[in-house]
């Protein structure tokens, strides 16, 4: 039995089947989303929905949805699902799903009377291609298929209206049409592996609605354009394939690329399969052949700190050290450039947030304990020590080094953690000052530099950094450790920040630590108490002021929750690791049921996959983006650790 499907009685129950979704990507930026019911639920859903460099750098939906129609004796039967205004359901194609099944690729089963349908859906690697084949299981008498596209041509973040602007022309091409709604959008070419005819039919379905929209608190509205539709027999155990891309395809090729493509898939048969497939769905290939990870989807670009934590978990976790290569590549290039005051070539976000370096050099750790320490010091060890110069003579603008030994950065104005939301153009949790990972981080990376530069025999710079690892270390343990046995979240000036937060577990999880043995014992307990659930660490403990754990309502009330008591898997990921250095093999089986709790998540929300954050209360509910790298990276690293962690003698 395949280990995601659905059978017709979940299929058909809208309750469940339109929380589930399915997520594809070209890993060059484009994807495909939609429910498992092919309801689109968020304006950000689409069956083909790409970049458009050319008009802004967001992504845009070309291609909304498309409806088959099964036709038997003059009788029509559209397998299509909208939902419109009123809470109204049409056409109601989910009723006739027999089952689901996503283990290579979603395949939908649809039965009408004496007519079996199956449809498989890929999204072509690395081109602006979704590739749909329908094969005709079964059927006692004449079948023909009925084709009818939704178009939006819009940005992600807008709706489209019926209007007198877009063009309704379109042009025959091989087996299909191509047409554009909106100068300044690529055209739009849609196509078959077997000949058909167009019905040129114009008109626009008013009203859909997006649920998904509705419960975040923005417009939920939009009309879509339907140019006509595309009808054609099918005979039984005939397949037809449908391509719609931002290019033409010579259409005798269509059913072999799709073969192609179902054969590169690796089956998601269980949740460490499931999980590299989602790793997989962040890499982003651009046209200059730079590589990147995506911090998420639907919404999320490529940002440095999410770049660097989600990194080894994305590939070495899971023995892909060439693709951290190279997006190390683009990232040094990005790190360097804005070091050295140079215009940024590289689409990389946020590369001026203050942790970025620090993350960057436990980055390259994970990837010398990964590589050995010959060929991590020889490919990155420049590097680290390029950005420990640049922190301790003050290069950074947001980061100065104090003569106590910490780091100090200014957050009061403007987020600079990655506790980052705002609300009135202000930081909602203002971490300022002394920040607690930020120096844990420095003092890590300190030690980090220090035994490399010991194996390579370097005495003098051992001597340095040393000596300032030690002074970290003092002042570290000075400021932040409480008589409470947990750590002070940010101190600045006479401001000490007492909530009980889980950006001290980075003190007990990395390589080096400031803290003894029963201090690091002591903030494990603190966090174990207060702040681990199912779903990783909560933002902040229940018992501290201003808790308020879910992620609902109006985008001003989810700011307000956002790193206030919502949980974070890839902070779970930290938290795990930690437990395993203090207390080794004893702990294995408590964190193995730990993973129950995200193995659990597969089968909801975006299928295979790990939402951006959940609910700090149950049924600790998904929240967010459908997709977040750093939760699937660390999630990753911990089934590593794990195994490491068994089989060690």
């Amino acid at each position: 039995m395949s280990y995601l499907r659905f059978e017709k009685a979940v299929m058909t129950n809208l309750e469940e089947s339109i929380r589930r979704e399915l997520l594809r990507t070209n890993r060059s930026g484009a994807y495909s989303c939609s429910t498992i019911v092919d309801c689109n639920t968020r304006k950000y859903h689409g069956l083909l929905v790409v970049p458009v460099p050319e008009l802004d750098d967001e992504n845009h939906v070309l291609l909304s949805s498309l409806d088959a129609t099964v036709v038997q004796h003059g009788a029509e039967f559209n397998l299509g699902l909208h939902k419109y205004q009123g809470n109204n359901y049409s056409p109601k194609g989910h009723k006739y799903i027999r089952e689901f099944d996503c283990d290579k690729v979603p395949t939908t089963l649809y039965r009408v009377g004496g007519v079996l349908l199956k449809k498989e859906v890929v999204f072509q690697h690395y081109e602006d291609r979704i590739l749909i084949r329908y094969t005709l299981v079964d059927a006692h008498s004449a079948t023909t298929l009925r084709f009818r596209p939704f178009l939006a041509f819009r940005s992600v973040r807008q709706f489209t209206h019926e209007n007198s602007v877009a063009s309704r022309e379109y042009h025959e091409v091989d087996n299909g049409i191509k047409t554009c709604m909106y100068a300044g959008y690529p055209d739009l070419y849609m196509q078959f592996s077997k000949k058909n005819e167009f019905i040129f039919q114009p008109d626009w379905y008013r009203g859909v609605e997006y649920p998904k929209e509705q419960e975040r608190g923005y417009a939920s509205n939009e009309d879509l354009y339907v140019p006509g539709y595309f009808e054609m027999p099918i005979k039984k155990g005939e397949s037809i394939v449908f391509s719609a891309s931002t290019s033409a395809i010579k259409t005798t090729t269509l059913k072999k690329l799709f073969d192609e493509e179902v054969n590169e898939r690796v089956p998601r048969d269980n949740f460490f399969h499931c999980l590299v497939t989602a790793a997989h769905q962040f890499h982003n290939r651009e046209k200059d052949d730079t590589r990147y990870l995506l911090a998420g989807y639907p919404w999320f670009k490529c940002r440095a700190r999410d770049t660097f934590i989600s990194l080894p978990g994305l590939t070495l976790a899971i023995d892909e050290q060439d693709y951290f290569e190279l997006v190390m590549k683009t990232a040094e290039k990005g790190l360097r450039e804005f070091m050295q005051n140079k215009p940024l070539s590289v689409k990389i976000y946020e590369i001026d947030q203050p942790d970025v370096p620090l993350w960057a050099v436990w980055a390259i750790q994970q990837y010398v304990k990964h590589a050995g320490k010959e060929e991590g010091y020889k490919r990155y060890g420049k590097l680290v020590n390029d950005i420990i110069k640049y922190i301790i003579s003050g290069g950074h603008p947001n980061l100065r080094l104090d003569d106590n030994g910490l780091l100090y950065s200014n957050g009061r104005d403007k987020a600079v953690t990655w506790m980052n939301s705002t609300a009135n153009g202000r930081p909602v949790v203002p971490r300022s000052g002394y920040i607690v990972e930020f120096n844990a981080l420095w003092f890590n990376a300190l030690k980090f530099a220090a035994a490399m530069a010991a194996d390579k025999g370097e005495s003098k710079n051992v001597e340095e950094l040393e000596k300032r690892a030690e002074l970290c270390k003092k002042s570290f343990v000075d400021t932040f450790m409480n008589e409470y046995g947990y750590l002070l979240d940010y101190v600045d000036g006479n401001i000490m920040d007492w909530s009980v937060r889980p950006n001290m577990i980075f003190a007990v999880a990395l390589d080096f630590s400031p803290l003894s043995q029963e201090q690091k014992k002591s903030v494990l307990d603190v966090c174990t108490r207060e702040l681990l659930t199912p779903k990783g660490l909560r933002s902040l403990s229940p018992k501290s002021g201003g808790y308020n754990p879910m992620y609902v309502g109006p985008q001003t009330q989810r700011d307000y929750a956002y790193h206030q008591g919502t949980a974070w898997p890839w902070l779970g990921g930290f938290y795990m690791e930690a437990c395993l250095k203090l207390y080794k093999r004893t702990r294995l089986s408590f964190i193995e049921r730990q993973m129950v709790g995200y193995e659990d998540e597969m089968n909801y929300h975006a299928l295979g996959s790990i939402s951006e954050l959940f609910d700090g209360n149950p049924p600790f509910h998904g929240r967010g983006a459908m997709a977040f790298a750093m939760n699937v990276a660390e999630i990753l690293r911990t089934l590593k650790l794990l195994e490491k962690y068994t089989y060690q003698k």
